[in-house]
């Protein structure tokens, strides 16, 4: 059958990815479906459960309750956990089963929001999409809710950039530092970082941007709301390399006030202008992950690549016409089988038999599997150089 995963593992929910989305941002979560699935959106698939706090729920949704409809419980059992608990905001999504048997759930939000008076909204989901649709849609429900009008006031004559897309399913703890620290070291100032390291204050103010970066396929949604909303463009990509990474913070500086037209082809074609096409190095995973990767092999090492997307949603702009996207196994695999060398997380490594391996885990994909091995990578920071050109 197609889509039919018999080797590899299959990327995060779109409910995962509504969890990892709102974690920091003060508000209860809450997915309808039955007890006891917490720990697959949580511990499996959410990193920063084991150190901070954050209030994810499930609702305990039984056969009976899905059969005879019972609303009237979940309705009320968030309206007296919200107002015990005292949330920012009350977001609810749904498993398979609401969406299947057609659960009103904008409806119960809206419930839970008159009888509490906390702000309440249900994110689309039906646990048959991946992460980065769930996520993608949190982070634009949670902006369309709380970004406030903007304040253009600039006192320190930067351009200040938010950093859209921040989520530890696509990278790990601690790079939205190195990020933040990157932007002002050449000169920004950093205006919101949505996903990690962020609060509620962070998205209030999203208006007061000048510029987004981009460093996902999860942010991309909310960049189109603000360009459309407040008129701030955005950049797309990821500062790997030092070479790479000087070309993202000129596209930031050149995008901002420029013509609609020019700033459009600057958004979607900054990591396809710069890189070397070669199908001998296959670069796999998540769109804009990958091809600012690959752009940065190549300009730092002038060495050609191939991006192999692998989510099957996302960014698709970002690629060009001789990369390829696919999430069916055995269609993936006769394209692996065209690479010399590859570099993807370590689950993808049982479909590449014979070939160079290079592993870089992602957490959308392998969870927590790889988490002292990525930890161990990211101190290394030559590992890629070292196995890429001791191929060549």
């Amino acid at each position: 059958m197609n889509q039919t995963a018999r080797i590899i593992s299959i990327y995060a929910a779109d409910t995962s990815g509504v969890c990892s989305a709102l974690y920091e941002f003060g508000g209860m979560t809450v997915i309808h479906d039955a007890s006891g699935c917490n720990s697959t959106y949580t511990t499996h698939d959410e990193p920063r459960w084991y150190d901070m706090d954050s209030m994810m729920y499930i609702s305990g949704l039984t056969e009976n309750d899905a059969v005879m409809g019972n609303d009237e419980k979940f309705i009320s059992d968030l309206a007296r956990a919200a107002e015990e608990l005292k949330p920012e905001y009350v977001a609810i999504c749904a498993s398979p089963m609401p969406a299947m048997i057609g659960i009103d759930m904008d409806a119960i939000a809206y419930e839970v929001e008159s009888r509490t008076g906390i702000p309440s909204f249900d994110v689309k989901t039906n646990g048959m999409q991946s992460y980065i649709t769930g996520a993608g849609n949190a982070f634009l429900k949670l902006a369309e809710r709380f970004t406030e009008a903007p304040d253009k006031k600039n006192s320190h004559g930067k351009i200040k950039v938010n950093i859209l897309g921040m989520t530890p399913l696509d990278f790990p703890i601690g790079t939205d530092r190195e990020i933040r620290e990157w932007l002002e070291s050449v000169g920004f100032e950093v205006n919101s970082c949505i996903g990690m390291g962020c609060s509620l204050a962070d998205v209030k103010r999203l208006g007061d941007g000048d510029v987004s970066l981009v460093v996902s396929s999860v942010g991309r949604p909310l960049a189109e709301w603000l360009k459309d909303r407040f008129d701030i463009p955005f950049v797309v990509g990821v500062p790997y390399g030092n070479k790479f990474s000087s070309v993202l913070a000129e596209n930031l500086r050149k995008v901002r006030g420029v013509e609609t037209d020019d700033a459009e082809e600057l958004t979607d074609s900054v990591s396809g202008q710069y890189r070397i096409y070669d199908s001998r190095i296959a670069v796999v995973g998540e769109s804009v992950l990958s091809t600012s990767l690959a752009a940065a092999i190549s300009l730092e090492y002038g060495l050609g690549t191939r991006v192999l997307e692998t989510v099957g949603e996302g960014d698709m702009s970002q690629l060009s016409p001789s990369d390829y996207s696919c999430d069916d196994e055995d269609e993936l695999e006769k394209e692996l089988s065209k690479a010399e060398i590859i570099i993807g997380d370590p689950l993808f490594e049982p479909i590449c038999r014979g070939k160079k391996f290079i592993r870089l885990p992602h957490d959308a994909f392998s969870g927590r599997c790889f988490h002292r091995e990525a930890k161990k990578l990211i101190e290394t920071p030559d590992y890629l150089a070292h196995d890429l050109i001791s191929q060549e």
